[in-house]
């Protein structure tokens, strides 16, 4: 009956576990006015599925949004969590799964790691925090370390105390200790566990902000790009200056659709506040249009569709504007993994953004 219960579980998720699909659960569930629990990984060793920093929603009905292992760990701690909501009291759980003569449940998971996940309930007399402030800070960019308390001291701000902390000066006293801690992850740009020396351990999470991409272009080959990126979670503009191109009706997962006039498009768009841009309107003179006035912004993607030799010739066209945009221009556009068709093609070209704003490629 368990594994019967897992693999339900497992389905029910598998199509959201981005932050977007967090948000959306969330929102959803507070409207309801019922507990929920955060579930936050906060140390792993060995192969994990996820790492530190990681963070799940479980409802009071032991639905749950987002993944913290293969599917294999999700049941168990719903039923966790059920006892969270009653006892109203953060808890820390350890899955050891570094034994191979271990085969948890029986399911033989094999992934011969361990992970540590921290509990947290979320009631509505509370706002739901700490999450509220994650969500309102997952919508906007900027540098933001979530700083969780996982074990405390006598005196000290008690187990599940959390600093959202995006550089600003901190309102409470008792958390000013923990300013360091968010200031050493932020340089670091990753999930440090600290003991401090106080006797405090403390997970320090950097807080990534929901990708924004804007597609400049609506043709047919744009519909796997912004389909792709939806899925990852990703919000999405898409915009073009033909009526008939957005009429179409296909662009439900868009968070937006504009029509435009592409010499306005940086004062209707504001192309600056987007994590990526793709320039694929296939018209070589909106193409230019486009590049010039993406050329005065710190986008740290722009990939415009065609051969390398129309990247270049668009280049050239933009004069001594070009300087600030050569560097960063791709095209063509995409991880080579022999993307032939327009799918494959937006898979590789995704994989592309993704890598960038990873800083996985150079």
């Amino acid at each position: 009956p368990l594994y019967g219960e897992l693999v339900i579980y497992f389905f029910k998720t598998i199509n959201s576990m981005s932050a977007s699909g967090l948000i959306k659960a969330f929102e959803h569930w507070q409207s309801t006015g019922k507990p929920m629990v955060l579930a936050t990984v906060y140390d792993t060793q060995g192969s994990t599925y996820t790492k530190a920093g990681h963070r799940i929603l479980i409802a009071s009905n032991l639905d749950y949004q987002g993944l913290v292992s293969g599917g294999c760990l999700e049941g168990d701690l719903a039923e966790r969590a059920s006892e969270v909501i009653i006892a109203n009291e953060p808890t820390a759980i350890t899955y050891d799964m570094r034994d191979d003569a271990d085969d948890l449940w029986g399911l033989g998971v094999g992934c011969n790691g361990l992970i540590r996940v921290f509990l947290q309930p979320l009631i509505a007399e509370e706002g739901y925090e700490p999450f509220s402030k994650i969500v309102k800070r997952l919508g906007t960019p900027g540098s933001v370390v979530v700083a969780t308390i996982i074990i405390s001291k006598p005196g000290a701000p008690p187990v599940g105390t959390t600093l959202v902390w995006d550089g600003s000066e901190v309102e409470s006293e008792s958390l000013e200790g923990l300013v360091p801690g968010c200031q050493s992850a932020h340089t670091a740009g990753r999930a440090v566990l600290s003991t401090e020396e106080s006797g405090m351990t403390v997970l320090y999470a950097p807080l990534q902000p929901i990708r924004r991409i804007l597609v400049l272009g609506a043709g047919l080959d744009a519909l796997p790009v912004v389909n792709m990126a939806a899925e990852l979670g990703w919000r999405v503009t898409i915009a073009d200056h033909r009526p008939a191109y957005l009429e179409k009706g296909v662009f439900e997962s868009a968070e937006r659709t504009e029509l435009i006039n592409p010499e306005h498009m940086s004062r209707d768009l504001d192309p600056g506040s987007y994590d990526a841009v793709v320039v694929m309107s296939h018209h070589l003179l909106t193409d230019q249009i486009y590049l010039g006035q993406l050329a005065e912004t710190n986008v740290e993607y722009v990939g415009v569709l065609g051969p390398a030799a129309r990247k270049n010739r668009l280049l050239d066209s933009l004069g001594s504007a070009s300087g600030s945009l050569s560097d960063r221009l791709k095209g063509p556009v995409g991880i080579d993994i022999g993307a032939n068709d327009p799918e494959s093609i937006a898979l590789s070209l995704l994989a592309e953004i993704h890598a960038t704003l990873s800083g996985k490629l150079v």
